[in-house]
């Protein structure tokens, strides 16, 4: 039975990954801030699963907690980072650019060294990142959010072409999500082809099950990656 970490999984895609992995016969590790939640879910998953309690802001305690989960559940085939924290920041508030880059960035950084080294030494793995439609272009209604999703994509990408280089078998996969249903996107009026939290996972099990290098979720939005990609920037600054 394989056997998947998901960091961030006490709700919206990360809770919706843990269950659709569990109902496919997956062994599922679970870490977030509140273990409560986790336990919940736990209780609610048809196969074995674990929980760690974990807070990206402590960039040093996960990656001793991730590793500790690894010992625990005797080995790993994936280990998927969605935790991920995002705010509109009209006024330019710094404490809320610096919670956004401490997680998206150095919190998502840490995890992704922890799970390549683990994954080396072990000599093959598959390595998820939930990123975000969001890199492609820069966002000013949340400028950090946009620039670390940026760094998430950019840095899975450096990743798969180390391994690739040094022929190491290890799988990268960069998941762009469009608008989801989740308590991050709870408070955003302005969505559009939003997808429901269990789509998306859904989307993303097959995605990491092929093994591709890029997905976007729902499908459609690789449309609009296109579209935000080409369209001249006095266009786009009119939106």
């Amino acid at each position: 039975m394989k056997k998947i970490i998901i960091i961030g999984a006490s709700s919206g895609i990360g809770e919706a990954l843990a269950r659709e992995f569990s109902a496919r016969g997956f062994i599922v590790g679970m870490t977030a801030r509140r273990l409560e939640l986790l336990d919940k879910i736990k209780q609610q998953l048809p196969n074995m699963s674990y929980t760690k309690k974990m807070d990206l802001l402590d960039p040093y305690a996960s990656i001793d907690g991730l590793n500790d989960l690894i010992s625990e559940m005797g080995d790993v085939d994936i280990v998927v980072i969605n935790s991920g924290v995002g705010y509109i920041n009209h006024d330019l508030v710094w404490g809320l650019e610096r919670a956004t880059i401490d997680v998206n960035v150095v919190g998502f950084t840490a995890m992704a060294i922890a799970s390549a080294n683990y994954f080396i030494k072990k000599g093959q793995g598959h390595i998820v990142g939930i990123s975000s439609v969001s890199a492609i272009r820069p966002y000013r209604e949340a400028p950090a959010y946009g620039a670390s999703k940026s760094y998430d994509s950019f840095y899975m990408g450096g990743l798969r072409h180390k391994f690739k280089k040094q022929k190491i078998n290890i799988d990268v996969t960069d998941v762009l999500p469009g608008f989801v249903y989740t308590p991050l996107t709870s408070s955003n009026k302005k969505m559009y082809w939003v997808s429901t939290a269990q789509k998306a996972a859904t989307q993303i099990y097959e995605a990491i099950i092929a093994k591709k290098e890029t997905v976007y979720i729902t499908k459609r939005w690789r449309l609009v990656a296109w579209m935000m990609r080409w369209v001249p920037d006095f266009i786009y600054n009119r939106f």
